[in-house]
């Protein structure tokens, strides 16, 4: 029988062309599953066959668990102070093993065993043409659209299958059985069943890669595509940047007579493309990328990471674009938020922060409104300003005597300690499992404090706009603290 398995483990090695392991390893978890049935319970067998001569032999096993973990599945594990007392130097993760009797070959059926045999080799041969697939590199998946998989679309590249999904196709893009494509690879996923590349033809890495096709001086280094930012089928962005100051980057791009972008734009069903000249100058970079639209002015919030764009009124709804589209993915292109506003709503906002400022200094420095004025006109707009600048600087404004500067960066420091009093006050009516909480900085807990967020619920129950108002983070890092928050309501 021995000498029987290992002449079909060479056979079946021979005709499907995978390695005799793949085989022995087939052969080893039939037999293992059988051995399974007849114990019963949810038990773990691991059964060895010896490459050489065939026999093999049959092991329960136990997996070795934290004490504090407590036991899942006591048929197949045990508590780590229960195992050293086996085996005194076992470690969590190891396995106790325990021969048992080998169940013959012939009780396990042969359709039975033929089945598993067959399985894992299928499995190993797809393993192996995706990893052939994925070793050449490419990131684009050419391929014909094999058919229709719960509203997925199963794309074949010669042996080798990809799924694109409903949400990664253009809208309103109609792809039938037998259709040529190209999609992006997004990666692979070992967990779903059926095809593993995930596929995308709505992601912005598919329009880098098809503007590096037809754009040779991409390839050779001359060019660089610094970011992308897509409405598929719609509109996109691109940030283009040359390394060569013979090379003009959106000319180039372009293409003679609109070559190069029009054959991107007809592989993404007419979507309109605007190149842009990336700069390592945040604002100049956000200029050109609400292009068309003509900019007359740009405050930067370095602290919000957001600027306020002032556009005339012919120009407001061509920044803006249909539907906000415009400014979104200027704003996705350069990583900025980016507030579009008018000369007068502009003015209002201006005066009303200078307002705001004009206050701080009089109510917390003691001083009347010219002084605040003052201070305001030579461009300080915070109380750690006045007290940490270098004294040199503040000695330049004529309408102060040294007198008079010394008396306001005393006051100034004694306003700041102070304040840093009352927030650590405050702080301290912050619950510990909001202070706790893994994201969460001394100055986020002390403007949430100040909002009357003191627990974890409270936080919560934020909506993602609410959180950026109060904390000036993105929508992004706003939107993953809430869920951070509300981890404990899911595992609870």
């Amino acid at each position: 029988m021995n000498r029987e398995m290992l002449m079909l483990v060479d056979a079946i090695s021979r005709e499907k062309n995978v390695d005799r392991d793949v085989v022995f390893g087939a052969v080893e978890s039939a037999l293992a599953q059988a051995t399974k049935k007849l114990q019963g319970g949810d038990v773990d067998i691991r059964v060895a066959i010896d490459r050489e001569t065939g026999e093999y032999e049959t092991f329960r096993r136990w997996h070795v668990v934290p004490n504090e973990a407590g036991l899942q599945n006591p048929d197949a594990e045990v508590l780590l102070f229960e195992a050293q007392e086996q085996i005194p130097d076992i470690e969590v993760d190891d396995y106790i093993e325990e021969p048992i009797e080998s169940v013959p070959i012939g009780r396990i059926g042969a359709m039975a065993a033929k089945q598993v045999i067959l399985q894992k080799i299928r499995d190993a041969e797809r393993e192996q043409l995706l990893n052939d697939f994925l070793a050449r590199g490419e990131k684009i998946f050419v391929g014909t659209v094999k058919r229709l998989d719960k509203g997925d679309l199963i794309v074949e590249s010669g042996r080798v299958e990809g799924r694109l999904k409903r949400s990664e196709m253009i809208p309103k893009e109609n792809l039938r059985s037998g259709d040529r494509v190209r999609a992006f690879i997004l990666g692979v996923d070992p967990t779903v069943r059926g095809p593993q590349i995930m596929l995308s033809r709505a992601a912005p890495g598919f329009m880098i890669e098809l503007f590096r096709q037809e754009v040779p001086e991409i390839e050779q280094g001359l060019l660089e595509i610094k970011s992308c930012a897509r409405d598929p089928g719609s509109r996109a962005k691109i940030a283009v940047v040359s390394h060569d100051r013979r090379v003009d980057p959106i000319g180039t791009c372009v293409g003679v007579r609109g070559s190069r972008v029009n054959a991107v734009t007809n592989e993404l069903a007419g979507e309109r493309v605007d190149i842009v000249l990336w700069s390592e100058d945040p604002a100049q970079f956000v200029i050109g990328a609400l292009a068309p639209a003509n900019v007359q002015s740009i405050v930067v919030d370095e602290e919000r990471h957001a600027m306020d764009v002032v556009v005339d009124e012919e120009n407001l709804a061509i920044a803006i674009g249909r539907g906000g589209q415009n400014v979104r993915l200027a704003s996705e292109l350069t990583g900025w938020r980016i507030n579009i506003m008018t000369a007068e709503e502009s003015a209002a906002k201006q005066a009303q922060e200078t307002e705001a400022i004009r206050r701080l200094f009089v109510d917390k420095l003691d001083v009347d409104e010219e002084v605040a004025d003052i201070l305001i006109a030579e461009g300080f707009t915070s109380l750690e300003e006045v007290a940490y600048v270098p004294i040199s600087e503040m000695l330049e404004i004529e309408a102060f005597d040294e007198d008079t500067v010394n008396e306001l960066r005393t006051r100034a420091k004694d306003a700041l300690l102070t304040m840093e009093i009352a927030r650590e006050e405050k702080v301290e009516e912050v619950s510990q499992d909001l202070r706790d909480l893994e994201g969460l900085t001394p100055d986020l807990i002390a403007k949430l404090a100040d909002a009357g967020i003191h627990t974890r619920d409270d936080l919560a129950d934020l909506a993602v706009d609410e959180l950026t108002e109060i904390t000036g983070l993105d929508d992004d890092a706003a939107k993953a603290l809430i869920m951070k928050a509300r981890e404990h309501w899911f595992t609870a």
